[in-house]
């Protein structure tokens, strides 16, 4: 199968090329959108990333040019028009669970971060500076997390905080009934929220939770509490959480996607003038911490992620069962 692959990096080749079970990969490092959809024609599949782009203008070129299959090698395909996929007659596949203890341990790795100012900590011994004010955190023992989502990263995410004697709430439409006997204890959005020291978020982009962290919702949380976000971008209103960082009602602010990364995350704009003003306005913030959607990038989920993405496109070609499509 001829398979034009959007948005690579060099490490996204290394894994790729390792666990190719004989297909014919073109590596295009462009993301996929109207401006580069053209470049589809001859392939009978594309393997897309988080922030290409695949909407009804772009599905129409795809199926002109005979694209049958869409690759997501990611979970999250809120970037894709399924139904519209699906019209055309353009089956789509995902990865949906490459490695939940990946993400789960970077968002830990932001609350510790944040909290015991290691960051800090580390420019200032570089510089010769040993002291130790304004580097005071706190326990996380016995500290209230809202973790919003618990699925496989969700629940991952539960098991390191029952690790460090967190106290965990949680909130989701379908609770796990096994985090339920470890302690965890879901209630209602609100409830989930209230008195939180720290809120976590790891439920999936939907219509129903797009901007889910917005003005009404940052009144629910105690003041100075920590927000962290390793899932969508989307789920945060930006504009509404730099006023509450710049009230102090947001103590701190952790990460690793941002609502308008598609223009900005996977590339080197460090010789160049940023010109997203809300981001830069983030930065510009002593108790804001970003990464640039690196959560997922260890090397057992790039592992997971290639050999997924080659299994789907092979129960494609033999006519197997997809149990990774996406309808």
């Amino acid at each position: 199968m001829k398979i034009a692959t959007f948005s690579t990096q060099a490490y996204d080749k290394q894994f790729l090329n390792e666990f190719n079970t004989g297909h014919e990969i073109s590596y295009l490092e462009v993301p996929l959108n109207e401006q580069t959809a053209s470049l589809t024609n001859g392939f009978d599949a594309v393997c897309v990333f988080v922030n290409d782009l695949v909407n009804e203008v772009i599905l129409d070129v795809l199926a002109s040019n005979g694209v049958k299959l869409i690759v997501l090698r990611c979970a999250g395909f809120n970037n894709v028009d399924v139904k519209g996929a699906a019209e055309r007659n353009i089956t789509v596949v995902r990865v949906p669970a490459y490695s939940p203890e990946a993400v789960a341990e970077h968002a830990m790795a932001l609350i510790l971060t944040l909290n015991r100012k290691t960051h800090k900590a580390y420019n200032r011994i570089r510089e010769g500076n040993f002291s130790l004010e304004k580097l005071m955190g706190f326990n996380l023992h016995e500290r209230k997390v809202a973790v919003i989502g618990t699925g496989a990263i969700g629940k991952a995410f539960c098991m390191i905080l029952k690790g460090f004697g967190c106290k965990i709430a949680a909130y989701d439409v379908k609770p796990d009934e096994s985090l339920k006997e470890l302690g965890v204890n879901y209630g209602t959005l609100e409830e989930t929220l209230a008195e939180a020291d720290i809120v976590s978020l790891h439920c999936p982009l939907l219509e129903s939770t797009h901007h889910l962290i917005n003005t009404e919702t940052l009144k629910l949380f105690k003041p100075g509490a920590m927000l962290i976000n390793t899932s969508r971008g989307g789920l945060v209103k930006t504009g509404d959480v730099i006023e509450a960082l710049k009230s102090g009602l947001l103590g701190a602010l952790g990460l690793d996607v941002y609502e308008q990364e598609a223009s900005l995350f996977f590339r080197d704009f460090s010789e160049d003038v940023i010109q997203d003003d809300q981001i830069a306005r983030l930065i510009s913030f002593p108790n804001v911490l970003i990464t640039s959607h690196q959560g997922f990038f260890t090397r057992e989920a790039m592992e997971q992620i290639a050999v997924t993405s080659f299994k789907n496109i092979d129960a494609f070609v033999n006519g197997d069962e997809l149990v990774n499509r996406v309808e």
